[in-house]
């Protein structure tokens, strides 16, 4: 390999995304070694190269390195292009893997973003797009990027195993960001969620909405969720169904939750009342936790902070999430 002395240097699969994001934003390469070296199968997995793919899509000039076993990566970053992107995400993870990482990135490109990615929609790993259309669109527009341009579109549904969806994201430049004041989440105001089931009877949805109004509307009478049902080429290639629910504050605070089915042939079956009602008691929880900003979203408000103007920004938070906790205490030394 060539010259990499000014790398800086990680070892383990540990924060791998964050790692590349944060090496993107700052300009810095980074080499990580003893990726699952002692694992049967070692090195990166198909949805970290298919990441590490999205990144050099994006960027020009991003110089990627990774020896025979994938079990050492050499990334230096090249520019933050944008432009018009497509790619195919690896199933084995939902398309939010991969939003959760361009919702770092996309504000500060050369030219704005639009890209569509496919792949499956809704899992029961990453955040779905639905929760992120929801939640992590009205934070970003807190730190001033708005616009027409900015946009989180669901073409096709997929879940997994097989896939088949498809999402059109598209985001205005923006080279600074707004501090933000967040400290007051106000009061619930009302519930919205989406019941969506592709691949099965219609009735699924209407199942899963009148299990969580049950427990719902027993705190708050102001509650619409809506059923979706995609048929056809837009239904993806496996059967499955789920529910977002979001509850929004008098401060324009948005929490949410989610659930999936099982994808087919793994587990259990899943009754969509019981969806419905163990998704409920989810929103219940993390409305009970409290905060600003949702346990999906916690890391990226602190990571906008971070890249923010010198002014003080706030925001309050609930009990940090697993996730956010090892991010804030990881040194990563990039920023």
């Amino acid at each position: 390999m060539a010259t990499q002395a000014h790398s800086l240097s990680y070892a383990g699969c540990n924060f791998l995304r964050q790692r590349l994001v944060l090496s993107t934003l700052s300009g810095r390469p980074v080499k990580i070694r003893k990726i699952r070296a002692r694992d049967d199968n070692p090195g990166l997995r198909d949805f970290e190269a298919s990441f590490i793919r999205l990144l050099d899509k994006i960027t020009n000039g991003s110089r990627i390195e990774i020896n025979q076993t994938g079990t050492t990566l050499y990334y230096q970053p090249g520019l933050l292009y944008g432009g018009s992107v497509e790619h195919d995400c690896s199933v084995l993870r939902s398309i939010g893997y991969y939003l959760e990482g361009l919702l770092c990135l996309a504000p500060f490109m050369k030219h704005p973003l639009k890209i569509v990615l496919r792949g499956v929609t809704n899992d029961q790993v990453d955040p779905s797009v639905d929760v992120l259309k929801a939640t992590a669109l009205p934070l970003l527009k807190q730190f001033g990027i708005d616009g027409e341009s900015f946009e989180l579109k669901i073409v096709r549904r997929g879940m997994p195993p097989g896939g088949g969806g498809e999402v059109v994201f598209s985001c205005p430049v923006r080279k600074i960001l707004k501090p933000i004041q967040l400290t007051d989440p106000g009061k619930i105001k009302r519930i919205r969620g989406m019941a969506y089931s592709v691949r099965v009877s219609p009735q699924m949805a209407n199942r899963i909405v009148d299990s969580a109004r049950s427990i719902l509307n027993k705190f708050i009478p102001d509650i619409y969720i809506y059923t979706d049902h995609m048929k056809g080429v837009n239904s993806g290639k496996s059967p499955g169904f789920g529910l977002s629910l979001v509850a929004e504050t008098t401060n324009g605070t948005f929490l949410s939750a989610e659930l999936a089915s099982n994808p087919q042939g793994q587990g259990a079956a899943v009754l969509p009342e019981d969806l419905g009602r163990n998704c409920a008691r989810l929103l219940l929880e993390e409305i009970y936790r409290g905060g600003c900003v949702d346990s999906t979203n916690q890391s990226l408000a602190l990571l906008l902070m971070t890249l923010g103007q010198q002014d003080v920004s706030k925001v309050l938070l609930g009990p940090l999430s697993p996730y956010t906790y090892c991010i804030s205490w990881e040194d990563n030394g990039l920023l």
